[in-house]
């Protein structure tokens, strides 16, 4: 029996659409879910500062936790920081989080698809990397937000967003070219899939937001399955704030998703 937890790992509380998919796919595990808030947003974060911040962090929270596994449930750290974590721990598991633009390049019928991510995953080698190999007749815009994580925060804690916001910030996502419209928008922050009914709301015309939450869980599930299983639960989920003092609403908000708030 193996009762180690399953951490998850985001700047903010975005990851926790990805604790959503993993309780029905992995029911039988404990999780840390560290929100790393007195770093967010990541998305305005010179490289090369954010990728020691999160080694040195990550080799606190895992001295600290003793993960069976890492979930990066955040695009811009994991197109920035995966490859470095993994050298630099070679005996950790790690998942990592990327842009979905494969499968938005084989579902496509217009060939028009948008990226809407993060200012930091939009200028990464990485994101562009993908399309190259897996998007190249595709016409594929990146759209780097500088809201839409800070309004998804807002909306997770508040239960209101100001939807001309979320409007504005969509807005460049939806092209019309030779009589063809963007059919498909990536959801490449894992705080997205939070807004995306207003998103649905705001648009200009239908499309098929593509949310990698599921995916991410089902390959913990994946790498999971090759474990020694969990014995029965010991101890409550666990949700570590690196700020220290996480605002009221924000641990409520955790309870509400089972687990139990502790400082930095």
């Amino acid at each position: 029996m193996d009762n180690r937890p399953i951490l998850f790992f985001d700047s903010g509380i975005g990851g926790l659409s990805v604790v959503k998919e993993a309780r029905i796919l992995l029911p039988g595990r404990p999780y840390v879910y560290v929100a790393d808030d007195a770093a967010f947003p990541y998305g305005a974060w010179e490289e090369e500062a954010l990728l020691e911040r999160m080694v040195g962090l990550f080799a606190e929270l895992l001295a600290t936790y003793r993960p069976v596994m890492s979930v990066i449930a955040c695009n811009t750290a994991s197109t920035l920081a995966i490859h470095r974590l993994r050298e630099t721990f070679p005996q950790e598991i790690f998942v990592g989080t990327v842009p979905a633009i494969k499968p938005a390049a084989e579902r496509t019928r217009s060939g028009l698809v948008s990226v809407l991510a993060t200012p930091g995953t939009v200028k990464r080698q990485y994101t562009r990397d993908l399309i190259r190999d897996y998007a190249a007749r595709c016409h594929v815009r990146l759209v780097g937000s500088e809201n839409l994580a800070a309004l998804a925060e807002q909306y997770m804690r508040e239960g209101f967003v100001d939807e001309a916001a979320v409007e504005t910030e969509i807005a460049p996502c939806f092209v019309e070219q030779d009589g063809r419209r963007t059919d498909i928008v990536v959801l490449a922050c894992t705080h997205y899939p939070f807004l995306v009914n207003r998103m649905r709301k705001t648009a200009p015309w239908p499309v098929d937001w593509i949310d990698t939450s599921e995916a991410i869980a089902r390959r913990a599930q994946t790498l999971a399955s090759s474990l020694p299983p969990a014995g029965p639960m010991e101890s409550e989920d666990i949700a570590h704030f690196t700020s220290g003092k996480p605002p009221e609403a924000l641990r409520r908000l955790l309870l509400g998703f089972g687990f139990r708030p502790e400082a930095g």
